[in-house]
Formats: C-alpha cells, sequence, structure tokens
C-alpha cells in the first residue's frame, strides 16, 4: 500500500508541474506540441524513475548533480535534455578513463602520429575529440567493453538525431530513456577498464620513469607479458615507446631500456602499426624535426623495421646505400668497408616486397657487381662478410626480378670483371642463388643454362640462343 501511495505522489507531482509549463507556452504564444513528452510517457517516469533512483547506492548518487538535472528534465517531460544530461556525464567519465590510462598513449590511439598529433598533449585537449572518436578509442583501448560500446554508440547516434540541438518530429519515449539511464550508469560510470587495459598503462607509466638499465632476468619477464597481450594493446604500446624514444627530453637510459625490449613489442606487433610508424618517421622529416627524426631513425634500426618505413624514404635511402656500397666496392680496403653499408641495404630488403621498382634494376647491378667481386684471388675477391648480405637479396629476387639480374650479365661493368675466371666462378655461384626463389619453369630454364656455361664463357648471356630462350623476358 506505502508503494502505490508513493507512486501516485510522484505522479501527482510531476503533472501539474509539466502541464503548467505547457499552458505558458501557450500563452506566450510559443509553439507548446511535441516539446515535453505526452501524459502517459511522463506517467510513466513519475511511477518507475524514483524507485530505480533509490536502488542506487549513496556513493553513486552523493554528487551525482547529472542525476539531478536528469530528473528534472524527466519530471518535466523534457526527455531530449535528460538524455544530454547523462550523456554529458557519460563523456566526463570517459575522459576520466583516459587519463587514469595514460594520457599520451590514449591521443596515440585517438589522433595517431601525424601532425595533428602535436595538437593534443594534456587533459584538456579532450574536448577537442569528437563523441565518436572518444567512444571509438575507449573501445579499442578496452576501457569499456564491446557490448558497451555498442549500447552507447547507439545512445550517441539518438542523442545526435532527437538530441535537444536538433530538430526533429521523433519523441523518445519513457522506456527507452530509462533504458539509456541504466546502460550509462551501470555499464559505464560503474564500469572498470580491463586487466589487459591496466597493464597497458602500468607498463607506459612505469617505462617512463624507470630510469635503471634492465637486467636480462626483467627483460624476458616483461617480453613475457607483451607476447601475451592482444594485438590492439601492442600497437598503441609501440607507438607510445616510439614517441617517448623520439622525444628530445627523454632520459639517455629510458631511450635505452627501450631499445632493449622494443624488437619484442615490434616482433608481436601486426603490419599496420609499424607501417603507420613509418608515415610518421617521413612526417619527422618533412617537417624538419631533425632531432626526432635522427632518434626515430635509430628506433626502427633497432627494431629492424626499416622494410616498414614509407616507399618514398625507402628508394631514397636505398638509392643512396647503393652509391655508397658501389663507391666502397671501389675504393680501397673495400672487403672490410663494404660489409656496413650491405648491411644497411639488406636491413630493407628482407623479403622480396622490400624491393621497389624504382630502383630494382639499380639495386641487383649493384649487388651482382659485389658478388660478383673483383676478381682477387684473396677470399675470391668478394668482402667475406659483405657475402651473407649479397646472397640474402639475390635470393629474394624470385621470378619478378630474376631477369634483371641475367640482362645485367650483358652490361659492360660485368662483361668486364667476367674477364677473370674467378668473377665467372663467383657468378656462377650468385645465379645459383637467384634460382632458390625462381617458380617459373622457362625462367630457371634460362638459368639453367647460364648456370651450365658462364665458368667457361663469359658472354654466354649474349649467345643467340640464350637471347632465343630468354626473350620474353630480356628486350634484346
Amino acid at each position: 500500500m506505502t508503494d502505490i501511495v508513493s507512486k501516485n505522489t510522484h505522479t501527482e507531482l510531476i503533472e501539474p508541474q509539466a502541464q503548467r509549463v505547457v499552458d505558458f507556452l501557450e500563452q506566450i504564444g510559443l509553439p507548446a506540441d511535441n516539446i515535453i513528452a505526452e501524459q502517459s510517457e511522463r506517467s510513466i517516469i513519475g511511477q518507475t524513475l524514483p524507485a530505480y533512483i533509490e536502488s542506487l547506492s549513496p556513493k553513486i548518487k552523493r554528487d551525482a548533480r547529472y542525476l539531478s538535472k536528469f530528473v528534472v528534465g524527466a519530471g518535466f517531460g523534457l526527455f531530449d535534455y535528460s538524455l544530454n544530461a547523462i550523456w554529458n556525464e557519460v563523456v566526463l567519465d570517459l575522459r576520466k578513463k583516459a587519463i587514469t590510462y595514460g594520457i599520451d598513449i590514449f591521443f596515440d590511439s585517438a589522433v595517431g602520429g601525424g601532425k595533428n598529433r602535436e595538437f593534443y598533449k594534456t587533459e584538456d585537449d579532450l574536448g577537442s575529440l569528437k563523441d565518436a572518436v572518444l567512444l571509438d578509442t575507449c573501445r579499442k583501448l578496452e576501457l569499456i567493453s564491446d557490448t558497451t560500446y555498442k549500447k552507447l554508440k547507439h545512445i550517441l547516434d539518438m542523442r545526435n538525431d532527437i538530441g535537444i540541438s536538433h530538430p526533429t518530429t521523433y519523441t523518445i519515449n519513457a522506456f527507452e530513456l530509462l533504458g539509456w539511464l541504466q546502460t550509462c550508469i551501470q555499464d559505464v560510470l560503474n564500469d572498470r577498464p580491463t586487466e589487459a587495459a591496466l597493464q597497458v598503462q602500468v607498463f607506459i607509466k612505469n617505462l617512463k620513469s624507470y630510469n635503471a638499465p634492465i637486467d636480462a632476468a626483467r627483460q624476458r619477464q616483461i617480453e613475457s607479458k607483451i607476447s601475451e597481450l592482444p594485438s590492439h594493446h601492442l600497437a598503441s604500446i609501440l607507438r607510445t615507446t616510439f614517441g617517448i624514444y623520439v622525444s628530445p627530453e627523454t632520459d639517455p637510459q629510458v631511450r635505452k631500456n627501450i631499445s632493449v625490449i622494443a624488437p619484442t613489442i615490434w616482433a608481436n606487433c601486426l603490419d599496420e602499426p609499424r607501417y603507420k610508424l613509418g608515415i610518421i618517421l617521413e612526417g619527422y622529416n618533412t617537417n624538419l624535426h631533425r632531432e626526432k627524426y635522427e632518434l626515430g631513425e635509430q628506433f626502427f634500426q633497432v627494431v629492424g623495421g626499416n622494410p616498414f618505413r614509407s616507399p618514398n624514404e625507402r628508394v631514397i635511402n636505398v638509392d643512396t646505400l647503393l652509391d655508397q656500397l658501389l663507391e666502397k666496392h671501389n675504393g680501397w680496403d673495400n672487403f672490410h668497408h663494404e660489409a656496413p653499408v650491405a648491411d644497411s641495404v639488406a636491413s630493407y630488403i628482407q623479403e622480396q616486397n622490400g624491393i621497389l621498382l624504382n630502383n630494382a634494376e639499380k639495386l641487383v647491378k649493384v649487388i651482382m657487381m659485389c658478388r660478383i667481386g673483383r676478381g682477387v684471388t684473396y677470399c675470391n675477391g668478394v668482402s667475406p662478410r659483405g657475402r651473407d648480405y649479397y646472397d640474402h637479396i639475390l635470393s629474394q629476387l624470385g621470378d619478378k626480378y630474376a631477369p634483371h639480374a641475367m640482362a645485367i650479365l650483358t652490361h659492360y661493368e660485368i662483361q668486364r670483371k667476367l674477364e677473370a675466371s674467378v668473377c665467372r666462378e663467383q657468378a656462377k655461384q650468385a645465379l645459383e642463388m637467384i634460382k632458390q626463389s625462381v617458380v617459373n619453369a622457362r625462367l630457371i630454364e634460362c638459368l639453367d643454362y647460364l648456370i651450365s656455361k658462364i665458368e667457361n664463357n663469359g658472354k654466354c648471356a649474349l649467345d643467340s640462343e640464350f637471347k632465343k630462350l630468354s626473350t620474353q623476358y630480356i628486350s634484346w
């Protein structure tokens, strides 16, 4: 009996107030229809909302001014105002979650590493993010669950379509409004980030402040935890550790610690975030951030990331390195000086897709010249330390670039080398290395022809029989 009296009392308090608002609007000549909810909808609120509010813990209600605004709006039938009130509180809570998680890593994920990232640095900058971006990033970082994300996405869409700031003929019904209120309170305002998200937050926080060397035992422990994290968390960690590494203000020991664990982060990441870092690195160069660019190059060298740098940078850098390699090859003490440059070239070509069309012919020619050697008896004319790099690159040519290597045997510089028997022997070994990655039967036939004859005939690539055999692949 008490519950019935209570419900009726709440309804009676709401109804006259709402009607007075309608009457007042009509009296002053303003539209009064479709402004506040129908009497039947307001009645549902009056009967249901008080019981729900009473069921909430005192801790939730203590400073919940958004709930006061919600109750006032709902009580007067201004359902769109109530929706705005609860949504604004959701946004504030999501921002708090972002701050707790780590503002830098949150912005790295929300904005990326492009030029816009420079404008997002402090907690105040969270207000510049659109609600949809804030919501998407919270889901990606597991600050909210996928289910909660879907519910909030729907609420955001409805708020944008039928909210108080948008003209619309749609009216929110009471049960929708109460359902959204429950979702926001239970799934967001009382929800905490996942364990994995908290681990990432703690990891980044500790990494920034840990200025003692990481020993082998701790390194293994960290690497074990890293390998267990979901790929989207690793993408966030990669972007943030890169940002810390390239910052001029970073303590040198922190940078050293990052260099210890970064290869494991990189190895466990998907390709997309790695390519994005390559674009960010190019941006540093374009925008004349010289110190950041140089530190970024160090980072990519540490993780073996050169194949993931932007195509423009790779073409320019590889072309420059090939000029240096050829200079070392033709210079004094080439056996010693070739290897470091060959190492740098090979760092861009871990797989065949690391070879770019723009410098494919030059790459194959320079590598073939170095691999064929200088025709001396010492080490068969080939740099001992450079040989492995040359063989690695030649083994990546495959069907796509093997024709370049065959055609290059006819070039004047190569033909001069092939006058020496030692060079012809090394050329045979180079062709055998190339053949390992070739699948096309006709190309294999062409390579077999050269392999069988080149030791005795350095001009076999110019034979009419070979020209006829290879005419489909080489323009004679």
